[in-house]
């Protein structure tokens, strides 16, 4: 693998019919960011051979979304990644190291977020590419982290989907 993506759902409905948090789907502004965001990724040339997604409505939404900007791509759907602590994402990723030259993960907060962090101070980051993410994972945001023969991880950017446009 030459390139991982981490990338938070878009925004959500506050509820869902069920009542369940896994069944909250995207909100109207939630599907506009994944588009910009699914446009931004493909105009960097950024499009994964394989994407795990959690199994929560707003993730596979997310996902849908994101994927018509990409074409084909490789997708695995698993209920593991739901609120996933960033072990479990990390294990998530080892298991494609292999089989994937540029992944796309889509969850959830606080995993994410917290993987990002551990993966950018496991590479010996520099603190100004630390607090870039000292402010949180906001939902729909993208980080694009290219991935060395040594498995150390550099941040490659940021798409946050109100800067998506100008960013691609």
């Amino acid at each position: 693998m030459h390139r991982l993506i981490l990338m938070r759902h878009a925004k959500a409905e506050r509820g869902s019919p069920s009542g369940r948090d896994k069944d909250r789907p995207l909100a109207a502004r939630g599907r506009d960011d994944a588009a910009r965001v699914g446009k931004a990724l493909a105009t960097r040339g950024l499009k994964p051979d394989r994407a795990l997604v959690s199994g929560a409505v707003r993730t596979r939404q997310t996902w849908d979304i994101v994927h018509d900007s990409l074409g084909d791509v490789e997708v695995a759907v698993i209920d593991d990644l739901y609120e996933a602590d960033p072990d479990i994402l990390r294990a998530s990723i080892e298991a494609e190291r292999e089989t994937a030259g540029c992944l796309i993960l889509i969850g959830h907060n606080p995993g994410i977020h917290q993987l990002a962090v551990e993966l950018l101070m496991e590479g010996a980051a520099a603190p100004s590419v630390l607090d870039r993410l000292s402010s949180g994972f906001p939902t729909g945001m993208a980080a694009i982290f290219s991935v060395d023969a040594a498995e150390r991880y550099a941040l490659e950017g940021l798409i946050r989907p109100d800067d998506a446009e100008a960013a691609a």
